[in-house]
């Protein structure tokens, strides 16, 4: 069956009717947090976790990639309007998005924001749709040290390519992996870092992990940083809708952050940010109106914010194919896959086609959802924005607790909840990615069961990890993931610090 018949089959599947409600919810949930700093779709996703342990699996996932695409759409109202981006890949954004709210274009920038990442949602998605069976045929011809070598991509990855410090990724990836050694070894039968307590014997979960390190940490985070001044929000001025020099002038923009966003957010090495710098830098290069980059630029929101919502399509190819993630909510997301007892990988798309090929065809739906919801409704986001903080993080607190003790009501459950909260309070304090831990007990038993498997086949020949070429490969992969983040980083950054000393100027 051909890719175009699979997605045909898979959109029957996004347009049944509760499927639909569940991508609406997940893409009005996803704005929301994508427009409130500081919340973001990995903590909100994370939040959800015990909420939607028994729901229908395809409904849920369906939910939390609508969230996801959401996130990315709302971080460039509060970009714009408030300067203040509500994600890290929005920070490009806020240059030249905020200075044309200044200028009383902040429609004409919201408007390019919002049918760019539909532009790019649209294609982005269709090119996941014909990429990933590609992927999963490569990915079948895997066998225990092809896992293993992919596993440890996994992890060079998501500690390289989250935070400012490879090193601080390292630790915390290290972190997740003796939490993952917690439970009992189920080739000896003994009990590992139990300590015993009989709760533990079945290992952490998941889900407690997750809600606790994003959304008790950051509640705690936030309460810490104390009562600040409250940022000016710029009043939308004018009509929402582009004239037809916007339009002359941004679909070029479209189209290449679209090309260079989503082979970014493919990369084990990427990350949405890095390819908004490069579209920034790419259009501030090509661009006939280089005095209006740093004035208002419109080229400059439109390429950022397309190839920000392509990177988002991009990460669920080697998510899905792979089980491999590369964001913080491709992590949180990997934790909901196996809240069901569901793994991503080439076995999935065999196993359970209908869900793979509904979520991928939902994302379709998501993305028109998105751009009929978020211009009309542009004046509810920024009414969002005046919610005083304490309110919002208390309700986080409740809603993270209670869901944690309707999953698994357990006195020890609720102190795990509260020592992890702790934790990822003081991993922010101290700028330890969070990402890291969660990939770290979702993947760490895994890597360690597909290395036994391999050591047992060879009879404890160590040298068998890197005589398969496709393992030789991906541990390459996995060098290399450890100095490209460094150098796209200090790339793009540089450029960026370099616009804004030319602003303050």
């Amino acid at each position: 069956m051909g890719t175009v018949d699979l997605l045909i089959q898979g959109l029957g599947v996004a347009i049944q009717p509760i499927n639909l409600l569940y991508a609406f919810v997940g893409v009005m949930l996803g704005t929301l947090v994508g427009v409130l700093p500081g919340i973001g779709p990995a903590t909100t996703v994370a939040l959800l976790l015990p909420v939607t342990y028994r729901l229908d699996p395809a409904g849920s996932l369906i939910m939390f990639a609508g969230i996801y695409y959401g996130g990315m759409y709302g971080g460039s109202t509060t970009s714009i309007l408030l300067n203040t981006p509500g994600e890290s890949a929005s920070i490009v954004t806020a240059l030249e998005g905020n200075k044309m709210a200044k200028a009383g274009r902040g429609g004409a920038a919201l408007s390019t924001a919002a049918i760019g990442s539909f532009v790019a949602g649209l294609i982005a998605t269709i090119a996941l749709a014909f990429l990933a069976p590609w992927v999963v045929s490569f990915a079948l011809a895997f066998g225990p040290r092809e896992y293993f070598a992919l596993m440890i991509l996994a992890f060079v990855t998501v500690s390289a390519a989250f935070g400012d410090s490879a090193l601080r990724g390292l630790v915390a990836l290290f972190i997740g992996l003796t939490l993952g050694l917690v439970g009992i070894d189920l080739q000896t039968g003994q009990a590992r870092l139990s300590f015993g307590v009989p709760d533990l014997l079945d290992g952490i979960e998941v889900t407690t992990l997750a809600v606790a390190m994003f959304a008790i940490g950051e509640t705690l985070y936030v309460a810490a940083q104390g009562k600040r001044a409250p940022a000016t929000v710029e009043p939308v001025k004018g009509s929402l809708w582009m004239n037809a020099r916007d339009w002359a002038r941004s679909w070029k923009p479209w189209l290449r952050g679209t090309v260079i966003g989503f082979p970014i957010g493919a990369m084990p090495a990427g990350g949405a940010e890095i390819g908004t710098f490069f579209s920034y830098a790419l259009e501030k290069r090509l661009s006939k109106h280089k005095e209006e980059f740093g004035n208002g630029a419109i080229e400059g929101v439109a390429g950022p914010e397309a190839a920000n919502n392509a990177s988002a399509a991009g990460t669920l190819v080697p998510l899905l194919t792979l089980g491999l993630p590369t964001s913080a909510t491709a992590a949180i997301m990997l934790a909901g896959f196996q809240q069901y007892g569901l793994q991503p990988g080439p076995l999935l798309f065999t196993s359970n086609p209908q869900l793979v090929w509904g979520l991928i065809a939902s994302l379709l739906i998501a993305n028109l959802m998105l751009v009929i919801l978020n211009l009309p409704l542009v004046g509810l986001w920024v009414r969002l924005l005046t919610i005083p903080k304490h309110w919002l993080y208390a309700g986080i607190l409740l809603f993270a607790t209670l869901g944690t003790i309707g999953a698994n009501p357990s006195v020890v459950e609720l102190g795990m909840l509260l020592v992890f909260g702790l934790m990822g309070y003081a991993l922010r304090v101290f700028h330890f990615p969070i990402a890291p831990v969660v990939v770290g007990l979702i993947l760490g038993p895994m890597a360690e069961q597909q290395l036994r498997r391999a050591l047992a086949i060879s009879q404890g020949d160590v040298t068998v990890l890197v005589t398969s070429p496709i393992a030789a490969t991906l541990l390459t992969l996995a060098a290399l993931a450890l100095i490209v983040p460094m150098i796209l980083r200090a790339r793009g950054r540089g450029q960026v610090l370099t616009q804004m000393a030319a602003d303050s100027d």
